[in-house]
């Protein structure tokens, strides 16, 4: 008899003990506070490769996890592909349509696209942000040692004006 209830005792003195630690926490000083603003978001490219899909809000960057690529020319035909169908629900698209005949090149931080026809949007449309921001973040993965925000991308169509260089930041408010 003796045994149990010393095991109710340290019981009860455990629990006030936990009691009073846990009121001395709770009485500390400390107040909850509100909402501080932080300034706006963090904007700008980064690091890892990235598709950029036309949204509401303007251009915003995917991560390319699962998605292989091999050279410039796939990730064209990937931004052309479009978003996955999670990625639509969230209000994503494509603006870009598959050009019939191109070649993409990218040395340093100078990429080109060779178009064989007219391009088909104007410098400061999304369409054009959408390639020049994923051109530039995947020659940014190519070349280590270049930085996205420094990647120039110039569009040589067959018929009409050059456009470029372009930088992402131009579509990022940047």
């Amino acid at each position: 008899m003796r045994c149990s209830r010393g095991g109710v005792w340290r019981r009860r003195l455990r629990s006030v003990a936990l009691t009073a630690l846990g009121a001395a926490l709770v009485g500390c000083g400390v107040q909850p506070t509100g909402v501080i603003g932080a300034g706006e978001p963090a904007s700008g490219l980064t690091r890892g490769m990235r598709l950029y899909y036309a949204s509401d809000t303007g251009l915003r960057a995917v991560p390319v996890l699962d998605r292989g690529f091999t050279s410039l020319d796939v990730v064209m035909k990937l931004l052309a592909r479009g978003p996955t169908a999670a990625e639509r629900r969230e209000g994503l698209t494509t603006l870009l349509l598959a050009p019939s005949g191109y070649t993409v090149t990218g040395d340093g931080t100078r990429v080109t696209v060779e178009l064989e026809g007219l391009y088909w949007a104007e410098a400061r449309d999304q369409v054009t942000g959408q390639l020049v921001c994923t051109l530039a973040s995947f020659q940014s993965v190519g070349e280590a040692e270049v930085r996205a925000d420094d990647v120039e991308v110039t569009i040589r169509p067959g018929e009409g004006p050059v456009l470029g260089p372009l930088r992402c930041a131009e579509y990022l408010g940047g």
